[in-house]
């Protein structure tokens, strides 16, 4: 019967589709993307390429080669045994970005008694379905080293620290009720803890806890002092760094709920 051999085949690819649940989940940005593909393709066979040196002599028919640019794209491909100078070629392309709240360069905010993360909208998203999740942060943070050298670094914060709660019911107009509308500029900037809690544990001091140091940096850089010292300090834990090391830092948002698999059968993929 046609349903049997339905439920065969869908079991067959179950342990891909399972694979495939792995990587979304461990890579909720472009940065982690590219570098979990890239422990894939290294795995299967692949030689890295330096753009910055001629291609000419390196690539032979056979072989497998990759590239990275920025550590957000990723350039891979495969020389035909038989391949002559001339011949075509085809190409498939992905992208390795999706639309996300991105932590603006400035995100430091408040309101309500709340402590809050200013965050953009990057590209074309469903906005209305970032509401009620539990959100981590992830992305690329730029380490200054002991010799002055600036390092790229990746992190996710993979536990809820951030969310984009929807107003009680008893507090929205019958008009709002019927019509979610979401401004992108008010409604979408995440609640990362309260006022109070930070007052009672910084008595009434951000920068407790923080080394002597580190106080200083944050206070004479213009750019620490536009984020909350608590999400500068969450960053180092992550990385096991000093506050003081952060250069820069390039994050977003992303659901900590893990891709899985779903229906009745397991046929389908369910990503958030």
């Amino acid at each position: 019967p046609f349903e049997t051999m339905a439920s065969e085949t869908i079991a067959a690819y179950i342990p891909f589709a399972e694979k495939a649940c792995s990587f979304l989940s461990a890579s909720p940005d472009p940065f982690h993307a590219v570098s979990n593909s890239v422990l894939k393709l290294e795995a299967s066979g692949f030689v890295q390429l330096s753009k910055r040196d001629p291609f000419l002599g390196k690539i032979q028919p056979g072989g497998k080669y990759y590239y990275t640019i920025n550590k957000s794209t990723l350039v891979a491909f495969c020389v035909g045994h038989k391949f002559q100078s001339g011949n075509g070629f085809k190409i498939i392309g992905g992208h390795t970005d999706s639309p996300n709240l991105k932590v603006k360069p400035r995100s430091k905010r408040s309101g309500s008694g709340c402590i809050q993360l200013d965050v953009e909208c990057y590209g074309g998203g469903l906005w209305h379905t970032w509401f009620d999740r539990d959100l981590g942060i992830s992305g690329r943070v730029l380490v200054r080293e002991k010799d002055g050298r600036v390092v790229q670094k990746f992190v996710m914060v993979d536990k809820p620290v951030a969310r984009v709660s929807s107003l009680c019911i008893h507090l929205q107009s019958a008009s709002e009720r019927q019509s979610f509308t979401v401004n992108k500029e008010d409604h979408l900037q995440p609640i990362i803890g309260t006022e109070e809690m930070v007052f009672q544990e910084g008595v009434k001091d951000q920068l407790n806890g923080f080394s002597e140091e580190e106080k200083e940096d944050i206070e004479s850089c213009t750019w620490k002092k536009e984020h909350e010292p608590q999400l500068l300090k969450l960053i180092a834990s992550e990385l096991q760094i000093s506050v003081k090391d952060i250069a820069d830092f390039e994050l977003n948002l992303f659901d900590t709920q893990k891709a899985c698999l779903g229906g009745i059968q397991s046929e389908l993929i369910l990503i958030v």
